[in-house]
């Protein structure tokens, strides 16, 4: 299995609910970065370990009803895979945001090591604010 394919199924848990499947396929010592202050975007910020990650899929659980998540373009170079998607989610207790990402994947030994995500932080924060 080539390391985009193994993104992909990735992307295919998380579309079924199966975050086990997706904490099963990181490293223990695992880096998760989310753009934004976690003070404003409950999600951002930096995470360790698979339990920082797992935190990470809680905290979107509680506070955002997805309506659209669409990874759409996987780029791949060594241990690395970028892709790009699109995200449009309710905040359970605010407004609506619909922006573009950017997620950067670094894998070794058939494991993800590092996960780097990028977003318009001022939309999401608006979308909570309101």
């Amino acid at each position: 299995m080539s390391n985009s394919d193994l993104i992909r199924s990735l992307y295919a848990a998380f579309g079924r609910g199966d975050v086990k499947s997706i904490l099963d396929a990181l490293d223990p010592a695992i880096e998760w970065l989310s753009s934004g202050d976690a003070k404003i975007v409950p999600w951002g910020g930096r995470r360790g370990g698979v339990a920082g990650a797992a935190s990470f899929f809680q905290a979107l659980a509680e506070y955002l009803d997805f309506e659209a998540f669409e990874p759409t373009e996987f780029f791949e170079s060594g241990d690395t895979v970028i892709v790009l998607g699109r995200t449009k989610a309710r905040v359970k207790k605010g407004g609506v945001f619909d922006g573009d990402w950017a997620h950067v994947f670094t894998l070794k030994n058939g494991k993800l090591l590092r996960f780097r995500e990028f977003y318009d932080t001022k939309s999401i924060a608006d979308a909570i604010a309101a």
